[in-house]
């Protein structure tokens, strides 16, 4: 399943939003025209056998890595699921709470991912994992809106679905595919933990947002 649209609009301009995927669009340009890609890659992707072995200073990685991807369709895959779920999340936030979330999501998500990596000598890269925090938030706080989704199975058709229902078979898909790349022995891949860590890390805060905007209405 792909989502094409949700229903509920925001009705404030995502400035943050379009300054993020903006943000990565120009990093991607600064990585695929590099005289080296593959240095400026380990040098700001995040590097689990690295953390720790340039002092204070390697722990950067665990932000500038979430700027980085690993190709075109990384990039738009990542920026449109952005698009389409980030505009709500950054007016319930507000702009600043919006960058402080999305960060520290980003951060839950590789911290996750570096403990089920450590010591690995391959880069992490990629916004997904702040991402899913967004997804997360999503998800407790946006119920009732409905998701247009392309299904592709058994056939292509679009249908309207309802987000709980599409972001809950997200995650269970992340917990069944990271669950399942314990066995694979060659290394790389999707970073499936720092998904799940991203979207538990915005679920979390997203009930609290939610605790606390129940409390006010009181």
């Amino acid at each position: 399943m792909f989502p094409l649209r949700d229903s509920q609009p925001s009705h404030k301009f995502p400035l943050i939003t379009i300054l993020i995927i903006l943000a990565c669009a120009y990093v991607l340009f600064l990585e695929i025209t590099a005289v080296d890609p593959e240095a400026f890659i380990y040098k700001w992707g995040l590097v689990p056998a690295l953390i720790g072995v340039g002092g204070l200073e390697s722990l950067k990685t665990f932000v500038t890595s979430m700027f980085l991807h690993g190709g075109f369709v990384h990039f738009i895959s990542n920026m449109w699921f952005l698009w389409i779920y980030g505009d709500n999340v950054e007016a319930a936030l507000g702009k600043i709470g919006f960058v402080l979330f999305y960060l520290l999501s980003g951060i839950a998500a590789s911290l996750l991912q570096f403990v089920f990596s450590f010591g690995s000598g391959i880069p992490m890269l990629g916004a997904s994992g702040a991402i899913a925090g967004v997804l997360g938030f999503y998800f407790v706080n946006f119920r009732n809106s409905r998701i247009e989704t392309l299904v592709m199975y058994p056939f292509f058709t679009i249908v309207e679905l309802p987000s709980s229902f599409v972001l809950a078979l997200w995650f269970l898909s992340q917990v069944f595919s990271g669950t399942a790349s314990f066995l694979d022995t060659s290394g790389g891949g999707v970073a499936w933990w720092a998904h799940i860590g991203g979207f538990a890390f915005g679920y979390f805060v997203g009930k609290f947002y939610r605790g606390r905007q129940k409390f006010y209405e009181i």
